[in-house]
């Protein structure tokens, strides 16, 4: 679904952390969000995904306001996802059981997805007991079990090795172009942005300096403080 926000505004004690007059996100299409620490990328994807209330604006997901029916489309993973206290199979398969799967979609669509990350030999072991990388597949899988619409990820693949890395783009990049899901995700890796975004929003100081094509945005930015951002983060 598209995302459309208009004059959106967060303000924590006297500071405004997001302060964005529009933006426009268009369904099927990858999004990136790049800038430096404190830019308010995280605010603002929080926002997105509902967890957090603006504190002006509107924020609108195909002309409606945010509501039960589109937060059952939605999906966020933050960099540090939170595993419940139990098995894998149990972790991947919570958000169809919620949304009232029957036991037989629960049991194949975990399966499915749990082959499709490699994670099978995992699916008894506790889920808090796995490594980095291993928590990120399983969060994901977790996130994409009951086929979001809109995919929030905050860092998804942060402190994890190229293998792994590798398998979750290929995971998001498949669901974009098979089923149109449309993947949000803020990163610090300029090389992933640039191979795995269809656009680049660079943001600082809670606003947005620079929004176009990634190779566009990455390779030739219009904006100085773009531009010092990207020699700081250079590949």
């Amino acid at each position: 679904m598209d995302i459309n926000v208009k004059s959106l505004n967060k303000v924590y004690g006297n500071k405004a952390v997001v302060n964005i007059d529009t933006l426009t996100l268009r369904k099927g299409k990858i999004y990136g969000i790049i800038g430096p620490n404190g830019a308010g990328k995280s605010t603002l994807l929080r926002i997105m995904a509902g967890l957090e209330d603006a504190t002006a604006g509107r924020m609108f997901y195909n002309e409606s306001l945010l509501n039960d029916r589109i937060l059952r489309n939605v999906t966020y993973m933050d960099q540090r996802p939170y595993l419940l206290r139990t098995s894998v199979f149990n972790n991947i398969a919570y958000p169809l059981k919620i949304r009232k799967y029957d036991k037989k979609t629960i049991e194949n669509k975990t399966r499915e997805i749990m082959r499709e990350f490699k994670i099978g030999d995992l699916s008894s072991q506790l889920a808090t007991s796995l490594s980095g990388g291993e928590s990120q597949k399983v969060a994901l899988a977790r996130a994409l079990v009951f086929e979001p619409q809109l995919l929030f990820l905050d860092e998804p693949t942060a402190n994890i090795d190229p293998n792994s890395i590798e398998l979750i783009e290929k995971v998001i990049l498949k669901r974009n172009r098979e089923k149109g899901m449309t993947p949000i995700i803020i990163t610090h890796n300029m090389a992933q942005a640039k191979r795995l975004c269809d656009e680049v929003i660079f943001m600082d100081e809670g606003k947005i300096i620079e929004f176009g094509e990634s190779k566009q945005v990455i390779l030739d930015p219009q904006k100085e403080s773009t531009r010092k951002f990207l020699s700081i983060y250079a590949m």
